[in-house]
C-alpha cells in the first residue's frame, strides 16, 4: 500500500497553524472537501494516547461519519502522527518557512476509493484550512 501525500503552505506562523489545526472551534470551520459538506461537531485531546473525533455532514443530509483516531505522537508545533479508527497511519508536519508554515500530511489509503480521488479530497481539505487560518476567522 502506498502512502498519499499532500502539502500546503498557510500564510502564518507556526503557533496559528498549529492552533487552528487543533482547537474544535477551528476545525469545525475547516474540516471538510467541499462546500456541500460541513463540519457539524469536533473534540480533540491532543497527547499520545489522546483520541479526537470530527463529524463530517453533507449539508444535505444525505451522508454523515466521523472521522476519528487516537494520537500516537504529539510534537508541538512540529508534528502530530495517529492511528485512524481502522488501522491507517497519518502523519502531519509543521515546519516554519520563510512564507509562514508548511504543512505536510502523509496518510495510508483505504481501499474503497482510487488513490487519486482521496489525494484530491484530503488536498481540498488542507486547501480549506489555509483558506480558514489565512482569513483570520
Amino acid at each position: 500500500m502506498n502512502t498519499i501525500t499532500v502539502q500546503t503552505t498557510v500564510a502564518a506562523p507556526i503557533e496559528k497553524a498549529w492552533q487552528y489545526w487543533n482547537e474544535p472551534e477551528h476545525v469545525v470551520q475547516w474540516a471538510f472537501a467541499s462546500d456541500e459538506w460541513e463540519s457539524p461537531a469536533a473534540e480533540n485531546n491532543l497527547q499520545e494516547g489522546g483520541t479526537f473525533k470530527t463529524v463530517m455532514a453533507a449539508k444535505d443530509g444525505s451522508a454523515r461519519f466521523d472521522f476519528e483516531g487516537t494520537y500516537t505522537a504529539v510534537v508541538p508545533h512540529e508534528r502530530i502522527e495517529y492511528v485512524m479508527a481502522d488501522g491507517r497511519k497519518v502523519q502531519i508536519y509543521f515546519k516554519a518557512v520563510p512564507e509562514g508554515t508548511a504543512i505536510t500530511e502523509a496518510f495510508d489509503p483505504e481501499t474503497e476509493n482510487p488513490e487519486e480521488m482521496q489525494q484530491a479530497g484530503w488536498q481540498a481539505i488542507l486547501e480549506n484550512f489555509k483558506k480558514h487560518v489565512e482569513s483570520g476567522n
